[in-house]
């Protein structure tokens, strides 16, 4: 009887599942045409017979050369032929099975014939990139850039996030409300007063202060995040603390962050892929300095160079392999965080 219900269960889920599948392959679909279309021969984006995977036409050797099999309509068969004289109206092929036939005499336009693929992924889009870009050294400065980004950003919303949640002030619930509505000032707005204070006043064209100073000062979407964590802890767990005589900060390093991981990691994952994936204050302060170009501004500006498809795809490819791979391994830390502080709930 269990095995019955087990199966019915299963096929009343069915729909569902195979509903949720198409779904998620359509949506990676554009992720899995970039993928493949970096591992195409620059050759095959112009070849309308070429097959949608990474290939290339299979070749035979004759006579010391190197010739191109094609599929050759004969007598009502095809057969896959390298073609050695192409012509207008007639061409001469050989067979690789029978090669001791000689040349043979196909009347037609060898341009109507398709040729033969086989499968054949390049890397040589990949090594281009790294071949016209210092890409290891953009990479270091990105990284650099995320550090020190991170650490600014995290220590600042945290601590303004602890004290929304845990103190009252005179008209604190304003001041946080106040906060919260700075999210909805377009960036365009603060563009022309910050770049006049970056540029003019503190002379900082070409140098990594405009990107990092103002993560020091928190972030208002990282913040409401934080404090709503920070409020769903009861005050009874400080208490013990504060009977030991710890302070604020001594609380929310020894207290509350240690039950809060789950979501600190998940604002350092965003500020993360913000960092990675910036373009617009590097192309406006860092553009006058190639020596400090984060990976994501430099490769759009080669994108705009090179305009051939393939190239442009493996770019991207190495784009979004770093997100990938940080929040791969941060997603473990994630649910245990999730665990630990269930548990300790």
């Amino acid at each position: 009887m269990s095995t019955t219900l087990r199966r019915k269960a299963l096929m009343d889920a069915l729909p569902y599942n195979l509903f949720v599948w198409v779904i998620l392959l359509v949506y990676l679909s554009p992720i899995f045409f970039i993928m493949v279309t970096a591992m195409m021969p620059t050759e095959q984006l112009g070849d309308k017979n070429a097959p949608l995977y990474p290939a290339r036409i299979k070749t035979y050797v004759y006579e010391g050369s190197e010739y191109q099999l094609y599929n050759v309509p004969v007598n009502g068969s095809v057969e896959q032929w390298a073609l050695i004289n192409p012509g207008p109206t007639s061409s001469e092929l050989i067979d690789p099975q029978q090669p001791e036939r000689g040349l043979i005499t196909w009347q037609g336009d060898w341009r109507t014939l398709v040729g033969v693929y086989e499968f054949h992924a390049t890397w040589e889009n990949f090594t281009r990139i790294f071949d016209s870009l210092p890409f290891s050294k953009m990479v270091s400065t990105t990284f650099l850039v995320a550090l020190i980004g991170e650490i600014g950003v995290l220590v600042s919303s945290t601590i303004v996030a602890y004290g929304f949640s845990r103190f009252t002030l005179p008209g604190g619930n304003l001041l946080f409300y106040i906060l919260i509505a700075t999210i909805l000032i377009p960036e365009k707005v603060t563009f022309i007063p910050t770049f006049y204070i970056y540029i003019r006043v503190l002379q900082w064209r070409g140098t990594l202060y405009p990107l990092l100073l103002h993560l020091f000062f928190g972030n208002a979407v990282y913040i409401f995040l934080l404090r709503q964590n920070f409020k769903s802890f009861p005050i009874d767990l400080e208490e013990a603390a504060m009977l030991d005589g710890a302070g604020p900060l001594r609380r929310l390093v020894s207290v509350i962050l240690p039950q809060s991981w789950h979501v600190v990691i998940t604002v350092a994952l965003l500020h993360f892929f913000y960092t990675w994936n910036e373009t617009r204050l590097a192309s406006i302060y860092l553009g006058s300095n190639s020596d400090l170009m984060p990976v994501s501004f430099a490769v759009q500006n080669y994108q705009s160079l090179i305009r051939i498809d393939n190239v442009i795809q493996a770019s991207t490819v190495l784009m979004l392999i770093v997100p990938v791979i940080v929040l791969f391994i941060a997603q473990r830390y994630f649910m245990q965080g999730v665990l630990v502080t269930g548990a300790e709930k």
